[in-house]
């Protein structure tokens, strides 16, 4: 029995929802005046990654192997570290970073045994 998660097409849209979200996210806040200079920490980027968010979040989907309510999990990871630390937004130049770490830690909550 398969969860509608599992289901290739809800997995898409679901991937695409994500990538738009965070796509936003990234693009208001590089352009917000509040965030500039931008704090620099471990997550940021010294140029923005070339790949989309789209495609990364696709990639992580293909190579993983992590269940789909990670995804789901990392975004709300990534909304309650943005909550604590309101000074480090969001953007371009850490998404990706962000992304792959949120993802990792839902992993490891979620489906490590």
């Amino acid at each position: 029995m398969t969860t509608d998660l599992e289901c290739p097409k809800v997995m898409n849209n679901l991937i695409t929802f994500l990538s738009s979200l965070l796509q936003r996210v990234a693009e208001t806040n590089d352009l917000n005046p509040r965030y500039h200079p931008q704090k620099i920490s471990a997550f940021h980027g010294l140029t923005r990654p070339t790949i989309s968010i789209q495609s990364y979040l696709e990639r992580i989907f293909k190579y993983a192997n992590c269940s789909p309510s990670c995804y789901v999990v990392a975004y709300v990871y990534l909304d309650r570290f943005t909550q604590q630390q309101p000074a480090l937004s969001i953007n371009s130049f850490n998404v990706h970073r962000l992304l792959i770490t949120g993802v990792m830690v839902a992993a490891k909550f979620m489906d490590d045994l």
